[in-house]
């Protein structure tokens, strides 16, 4: 299918927040509910429609765990938007976030949208951050905000497509120059190319050799 734009995003975030999750229920609408920890990198993509025009969202979902912060940092450039996840009923993950924010700013380029995700919100009843304290942190660090269930479905996808409503306006108000979508992750359909696949994971028995592999592939699209 023909695109008007592409859009790349990285989902960031501690282990066990659900970044997987979100990234399969928005991409196949189906939740998992045993999945294997991310090693590396997984891959999706999704044609939605932004002001009547189909963009292609190509989502990079990293791995949380310390040991992988440096590939993770590799998957910045590049990308036009991120989803920051935190897990409601585990305090410590949004503790972590301002460390997620800081390494998102210091390697992505300064005008990448960032939606900030409080997962697992059908878990209220064990709720460890409330909503208000997530609206909070959005609010002083110009994110935008919601709670989602990747279980649910609940806000998966305005949390992805809010994102893009939020870049395609960069887009119209000339902060994005599309011809030049090495920059910025938005490319427009003549000047894209894309990886011709539209689902991988990187194996959790893979070797570090092929996670510079995917580290080398990614940084050969931009």
């Amino acid at each position: 299918m023909s695109y008007a734009y592409l859009f790349k995003y990285i989902i960031i975030g501690d282990t066990g927040v659900g970044k997987s999750c979100l990234l399969l229920q928005f991409t196949d609408k189906r939740f998992q509910p045993v999945h294997d920890l991310t090693i590396g990198v997984e891959f999706g993509a999704r044609m939605i429609t932004i002001d009547n025009k189909p963009i292609k969202l190509q989502i990079w979902d990293t791995a949380g765990q310390e040991s992988f912060r440096s590939i993770t940092r590799s998957y910045y450039r590049g990308a036009a938007g991120a989803l920051l996840v935190y897990d409601i009923t585990r305090r410590e993950t949004f503790n972590h976030l301002a460390s997620w924010l800081e390494d998102a700013r210091q390697h992505a380029n300064a005008n990448m949208t960032i939606m900030l995700v409080g997962n697992k919100c059908d878990l209220s009843h064990r709720r460890a951050v409330s909503f208000e304290e997530g609206e909070q942190f959005a609010k002083e660090n110009g994110l935008i905000f919601m709670e989602a269930s990747a279980k649910t479905a609940q806000n998966v996808e305005e949390g992805f497509v809010k994102t893009a409503g939020a870049i395609y306006k960069k887009i119209q108000d000339g902060v994005f120059d599309v011809s030049n979508g090495t920059i910025h992750g938005v490319q427009n359909r003549m000047a894209c190319v894309t990886i011709p696949v539209t689902l991988f994971r990187v194996a959790s028995d893979c070797n570090s050799r092929v996670l510079c592999y995917f580290t080398r592939l990614w940084i050969m699209f931009q």
